[in-house]
């Protein structure tokens, strides 16, 4: 028998009433794959630092700031930048309108911009793009369980409604502004607390209204908004995500880890073993 004096364990029980926490869901998927993939070639990137980082600062930045913050993103590489949400702040969309009228983004750029699935948003957000070479609008709303329940107070379905009504006001904007390539991605807003049949379920009806094509593919991201498990948990999610999607090969499946936990890097390092792209 050991006597080293750390052998025993005397760490005293929490206070804290677990109880009261149920354990996060296992995900059903006994022959997931991803722990046996190695990364081989980089992912496709979007930086977000101009749209969700300048939202986590308790200062937002200056245009001038945001500003020097693209070139920056330009220079290191990035081809897809979210440069804000122009229809629910004036400071972003005068941002995307100095971008574009003042010919700063490379051609071999493409700047994303993000919009609730609000009629009034849309419109709002492609007002914002007008002039703009190529674009991609960035469409979400939320459906997990709890803001289904206490948020909208609404059944799955609405959820639903919700979603598709967006997505046809998307095409139906994007189809009158020919000048501008416009490309489409989709977010259930809060993935990681949604349940995972609903999730297929309201993206398929997303790109069943997009009709995306190998060719010419949909985005559809799975956001952590909430960190709410272990990152292996978020890997098995996107592979059970990869393997039942209805148009796998005509979408681009994208991650956007948070890190409540503080495990946001390794999530998206698992996750895009599990079968993201970018």
């Amino acid at each position: 028998m050991s006597t080293h004096p750390h052998a025993r364990n005397t760490q005293q029980p929490s206070a804290m009433p677990i109880g009261k926490y149920a354990p996060f869901a296992a995900v059903p998927l006994p022959d997931r794959t991803w722990p046996e993939r190695t990364t081989t070639v980089a992912p496709r990137w979007c930086a977000v630092d101009l749209r969700d980082g300048n939202q986590a600062l308790i200062d937002p930045m200056t245009p001038d700031r945001k500003r020097r913050m693209f070139e920056l993103l330009v220079g290191m590489g990035y081809k897809e930048i979210e440069v804000g949400f122009p229809a629910a702040s004036q400071t972003d969309y005068d941002f995307v309108r100095q971008l574009i009228e003042d010919g700063l983004i490379p051609d071999d750029v493409t700047i994303q911009v993000l919009t609730q699935a609000r009629d009034e948003l849309i419109e709002r957000t492609f007002e914002s793009l007008v002039g703009a070479k190529q674009a991609i609008v960035h469409l979400y709303n939320s459906t997990s369980t709890l803001q289904r329940r206490v948020v909208f107070n609404s059944d799955k379905a609405g959820i639903v409604d919700i979603a598709v009504h967006g997505a046809r006001l998307v095409r139906k904007l994007a189809e009158g502004m020919p000048e501008t390539e416009i490309r489409f991605e989709y977010s259930p807003e809060s993935f990681t607390g949604t349940e995972l049949e609903f999730a297929v379920e309201i993206c398929d009806a997303v790109t069943d209204v997009w009709e995306p094509t190998p060719e010419n593919p949909t985005i559809l991201n799975l956001p952590a908004t909430v960190e709410m498990a272990e990152p292996t948990v978020y890997a098995d999610q996107i592979e059970w995500m990869h393997r039942h999607l209805g148009r796998r090969d005509s979408v681009v499946l994208s991650l956007h880890p948070h890190n409540d936990r503080g495990t946001a890097v390794a999530a998206a390092e698992l996750g895009y073993r599990a079968g993201a792209d970018r």
